[in-house]
């Protein structure tokens, strides 16, 4: 049984950014499909602005997307800060906020998942 947490933190401004974003997605698929894994999906950072683009139904990737979003959140002040909050609230995405408005990466390794970032 193994235990990810993949946080894409790859912005929006880039073919770069979009192929980490499609590397992590990928991989949260993988482990979400593996019987018995567990796997956190964070969007933080630049990260939080895919958001919006994946939630459209039109986006190349919309549909490799669905298959994690029940396994996702986002960085609250993040999301603020990138201008997508409205956005993501509106989506309905859990947002996480338990360090001082961010995501507690330390809580994750306390609780032994491995961390990968995209």
């Amino acid at each position: 049984m193994a235990k990810a947490a993949i946080v894409i933190l790859a912005g929006t401004e880039s073919h770069a950014g979009l192929g980490r974003l499609v590397n992590g997605l990928e991989a949260a698929k993988e482990f979400a499909e593996t019987e018995g894994d567990d796997v956190e999906l964070i969007f933080d950072g630049a990260g939080t602005q895919w958001v919006p683009e994946l939630e459209d139904e039109d986006h190349d990737y919309h549909e490799l997307y669905q298959t994690v979003r029940d396994d996702m959140a986002v960085c609250d002040y993040c999301a603020g800060a990138f201008g997508v909050g409205d956005a993501v609230e509106d989506a309905g995405v859990v947002t996480l906020d338990e360090n001082e408005g961010h995501p507690s990466i330390r809580s994750l390794v306390d609780d032994d998942y491995e961390i990968i970032t995209f």
